[in-house]
């Protein structure tokens, strides 16, 4: 999705840049879209959930690292007693095989920590990606040639194939979050930089960026007076796509077992030590799997709502959800 966004704003319809719109055309352009509000909605209830999971597993009673031995069946080799995986007044939404570990406290805050490293890996990339774009934009020819070739290296390697050699390498005795989300910014910065980089070159040629460039502007009040408020609305959207994309390599890497470690609890880590109950304890499975794809669609389709909104001469690839106008029938002889 991100690539494709990326093709899109880097042909030749970015050589002549729309300007982002007001806040209030924004926002009107974005409530058109049914399908982006109910994305938008469903985002917050994931972050308002994430960012209150102590208070929701007090609410409940319970915390993520507690064992409970006595709800799961040891003589079938740890299914949770009771039906739908162990649910009770006291677990909501059941308890883990073999450890009896609660279900919602270990769902909640997964929700912070899989949303938290996929919101730092994004930041990371965006910040990064901007820089290096601006200097190759800005910059000498040899630095221009230098990170576009470093961006091309970038993008050639195996994303996965890295991160995993990196995070099998790296010491325990960094944090397992910090150190994710700085591996997923190091190798996801071509993208942003690639962007940056074309619609700079694009706005080099407008006159009022030459006009600084002849009043004696050095290089960085250009870029921050002149550059980079046109470049926030192509930015944004293409961070809005990262966000989703994240936090699958998050999930990813988790379920590779490289990613986020026991107890930690995270919702790849949770899918992977489910893969072997989805008979026995199904819920085990499908809880964390859903708010996953529920997360990931969300997301994706908020950041297409915001891409449309940003830049309403793109098509949208997603027409669900788009408000049309009805064409009233013509009066039998009303003027034309």
């Amino acid at each position: 999705m991100s690539e494709a966004l990326l093709a899109t704003e880097t042909g030749a319809d970015a050589l002549a840049p729309a300007p982002a719109p007001g806040a209030r055309t924004f926002w009107r352009r974005l409530r058109a879209r049914r399908s982006a509000l109910l994305a938008a909605a469903v985002v917050a209830l994931l972050v308002l959930v994430a960012l209150t999971a102590p208070l929701l597993a007090a609410l409940e009673g319970q915390d993520p690292n507690t064992y409970h031995p006595h709800l799961v069946d040891s003589a079938s080799g740890g299914v949770p007693l009771g039906s739908f995986g162990g649910i009770s007044g006291s677990h909501w939404l059941g308890v883990e095989p073999q450890t009896g570990r609660d279900l919602f406290a270990r769902l909640v805050y997964g929700a912070r920590v899989s949303l938290g490293i996929a919101l730092c890996a994004t930041l990371f990339q965006v910040a990064l990606g901007v820089v290096l774009g601006l200097a190759a934009a800005l910059g000498h020819r040899l630095l221009d040639q230098i990170v576009g070739r470093l961006t091309d290296i970038n993008v050639a390697l195996p994303v996965n194939i890295l991160a995993l050699a990196l995070l099998a390498v790296a010491p325990d005795s960094v944090p397992r979050p910090v150190l994710l989300a700085v591996i997923m910014g190091l190798i996801g910065w071509a993208g942003t930089s690639k962007l940056v980089r074309a619609q700079a070159l694009s706005l080099k040629a407008l006159d009022h960026v030459a006009a600084a460039q002849l009043s004696g502007w050095s290089t960085w009040n250009i870029a921050r007076r002149e550059l980079l408020p046109s470049l926030a609305a192509p930015v944004l959207t293409y961070a809005a796509l990262l966000f989703p994309s994240n936090i699958g390599t998050e999930a990813a890497l988790s379920f590779l077992g490289v990613g986020i470690k026991p107890p930690t609890p995270s919702w790849g880590q949770m899918i992977t030590d489910a893969n072997t109950w989805y008979q026995a304890a199904p819920t085990y499975l499908l809880l964390p799997a859903g708010l996953l794809f529920v997360t990931v669609l969300s997301l994706t389709v908020l950041g297409e709502g915001v891409r449309t909104a940003l830049d309403p001469r793109a098509e949208s690839r997603l027409s669900a959800g788009v408000r049309r106008a009805r064409k009233r029938p013509r009066r039998p002889g009303a003027a034309v």
